[in-house]
C-alpha cells in the first residue's frame, strides 16, 4: 500500500451519522465513489483499492475514538506506509458546519482521537483534513454535542461539503498537501 486514509468516529450503529463520526462518512461515500467495500479487520473496518496506480487503504478504526491510535499504527506498519502518505479525516468543532481545512500537521486541539494518534506516532506531523460540525452547544456539553446528529438545516451542507472532502482525498493522493490546501481550502 502507498497510502492509508483515515476516517476518525466510533464504531455501533448508536455513533453512525454523529458529528463524531463525520470521518467515517466521509471514507464510506469515498470507497463509494472509486468502488471499494469495507470488511472487517484487525482494529478497523478497511477498504483498498487502486486510484491512478497509487494503492490506497482506507480504515475505518473499530477502537472507539479514544484508541484511534492503535488502529492506524497497525495499518502503517503492517504496509510499511511512510507517515507523509497519511491522511486523517476527522471532526472539528472549532470550524462552522461543513467548513473544510487540510493542513500538514498541528495539534490535536483537545480531540481525544488525535491524542491518541499523536501519541502512537510520536508527535503532531501527520496530514489532517478537518471537517467542521460548528460549536452550538451550552458550556458542558461539548460531549453531547459531537455525540448528536447534524442539525436537519444542515444536512444540505453537510453532503455537499461530504463531496468536497471526497475530491481533497483524492488531491491529496495525487498531488500531495500543500496543492490541495492551496487548491480547496476555505
Amino acid at each position: 500500500m502507498d497510502y492509508l486514509i483515515v476516517g476518525l468516529g466510533n464504531p455501533g450503529t448508536k455513533y453512525e451519522h454523529t458529528r463524531h463520526n463525520i470521518g467515517f462518512d466521509v471514507l464510506e461515500t469515498w470507497a463509494l465513489k472509486h468502488g471499494f467495500s469495507f470488511s472487517i479487520q484487525t482494529y478497523a473496518e478497511t477498504a483498498s483499492g487502486n486510484i491512478n496506480g497509487k494503492k490506497v487503504l482506507a480504515i475505518k478504526p473499530q477502537t472507539f475514538m479514544n484508541l484511534s491510535g492503535k488502529a492506524l499504527l497497525y495499518w502503517k506498519q503492517w504496509y510499511k506506509i511512510p507517515q507523509e502518505n497519511i491522511l486523517v479525516v476527522v471532526d472539528d468543532i472549532a470550524l462552522p458546519v461543513g467548513k473544510l481545512r487540510m493542513r500538514p500537521a498541528g495539534s490535536s486541539a483537545g480531540h481525544n482521537g488525535l491524542k491518541d494518534i499523536e501519541k502512537v506516532l510520536g508527535g503532531q506531523a501527520y496530514a489532517r483534513l478537518k471537517f467542521g460540525v460548528g460549536n452550538d452547544f451550552p458550556a458542558g456539553r461539548q460531549s453531547d454535542f459531537v455525540l448528536g446528529k447534524f442539525n436537519p438545516n444542515d444536512q444540505a451542507t453537510v453532503k455537499l461539503k461530504i463531496d468536497k472532502a471526497i475530491q481533497m482525498i483524492d488531491s491529496f493522493i495525487e498531488i500531495g498537501v500543500p496543492k490541495t490546501m492551496t487548491a480547496f481550502n476555505e
